[in-house]
């Protein structure tokens, strides 16, 4: 049983603090950070540390972090929670100041998961009532060697320009949203990449990318990327292109949280176990799998089981780009799809059109452009 847990076992159920978002910055003599908290209607919240890492708390965690966050004093904090909770003085006290302690060490630890980290009680994965991350395609193009057939170019007539991507962050972050990731098509070919992520970091989302990787293999442009506010990368692997496993060396000792997305075809189904060897000795750790055919299924699985012996951490509720060797015909084995699409997590079109999730083009919920929040997030 963690630290959230027996917390929440000692407490009653008390009236929530109202709903409503709070923001804290580190003072002038103390390394740089930031926090925003979102506290939710049922009085669980989301805690975001440095535009960079989403934690879900429960309530009696969002609690704690209303007081760190509002710079409530020790003993105030834990006087306030024991007259709330049936709890003594001396336990809150202990309980705030070991939440504390941890937050601290979030704070400045680098290279952290944008979702989950340390032993945080969360609240279940994908139950959230409220949207976590919106999945950006801001493009259907792709690479001049790429088959423009394996990207959905004809469901849309047209990119939306920068201005209008960022109205659209804009919207999510007043709907609260704190997580986006620009996927596509290839998202690195906008030119105004750059611009959109900075945006986010301005805005304080956490942000990530789904690419190829190929541009990342130059140290320069990956810099850029850094300094702008990225937070993480997933990497589509192309196992027989060298500047793939150039940019895997380039990112892995950044700061930047690194996901390598392997899909197994017919082509590379008897190499699949020496790539992931391979991805291991580079000092990736985290990785994403899907399949072409369902014929592959049994390979996938005996894949997930390399993974889990070489150490590697299995992502599965990441999107995949459309891209030639990535189709989404079959994404994931069916017992590890996510249950949070269309809730968790939305997936919005190069022309503002709203998905329940990738491949689902049948369900356009509203355009995030023309359309309220609102009105297309309807449990």
């Amino acid at each position: 049983m963690n630290l959230f847990e027996q917390i929440s076992n000692r407490f009653s159920k008390v009236a929530p603090l109202p709903a409503g978002a709070h923001q804290m910055q580190s003072a002038a003599d103390e390394k740089p950070y930031r926090l925003h908290l979102r506290l939710q209607k049922d009085g669980s919240g989301i805690l975001i540390l440095n535009a960079s890492t989403v934690l879900q708390l429960n309530p009696t965690a969002a609690e704690y972090a209303f007081h760190f966050i509002k710079g409530t004093n020790r003993e105030e904090a834990a006087k306030q929670i024991s007259k709330r909770y049936r709890v003594d003085k001396k336990t809150a006290l202990a309980d705030f100041d070991s939440f504390a302690d941890r937050i601290e060490t979030l704070i400045h630890t680098s290279d952290l998961d944008p979702a989950s980290f340390l032993d945080f009680e969360r609240v279940a994965p994908h139950s959230s009532d409220s949207t976590l991350r919106l999945d950006c395609a801001i493009t259907y193009r792709l690479p001049e060697s790429t088959r423009a057939q394996y990207a959905p170019v004809k469901r849309v007539d047209r990119e939306l320009a920068t201005a209008e991507w960022q109205t659209i962050m804009d919207k999510a972050w007043q709907a609260g949203i704190p997580h986006i990731v620009f996927t596509g098509g290839e998202a690195t070919l906008r030119e105004d990449l750059l611009m959109l992520i900075d945006h986010a970091e301005k805005n304080g989302q956490v942000c990530g990318l789904l690419t190829d990787g190929i541009k990342l293999a130059d140290k320069e442009y990956l810099d850029m990327l850094l300094q702008t506010g990225l937070d993480h990368v997933m990497l589509i692997l192309q196992p027989s292109e060298p500047k793939s496993w150039q940019a895997i060396e380039t990112i892995v000792p950044q700061d930047l949280f690194l996901t390598v997305h392997l899909t197994l075809d017919k082509e590379n189904a008897n190499e699949a176990k020496n790539l992931l060897q391979k991805l291991s000795e580079l000092g990736v750790e985290n990785i994403s799998l899907s399949a072409t055919e369902t014929e592959l299924t049994d390979k996938l699985m005996e894949l997930q089981e390399t993974a889990g012996a070489l150490g590697l951490v299995i992502r599965w509720d990441l999107p995949v780009p459309y891209s030639a060797s990535h189709p989404v015909a079959l994404e994931t084995v069916e017992e590890h799809i996510p249950e949070g699409a269309g809730r968790t997590w939305m997936y919005v079109e190069p022309d503002g059109d709203v998905l329940p999730a990738q491949g689902q083009a049948d369900k356009v919920l509203g355009n995030l452009l023309r359309d309220e929040w609102q009105t297309i997030f309807k449990l």
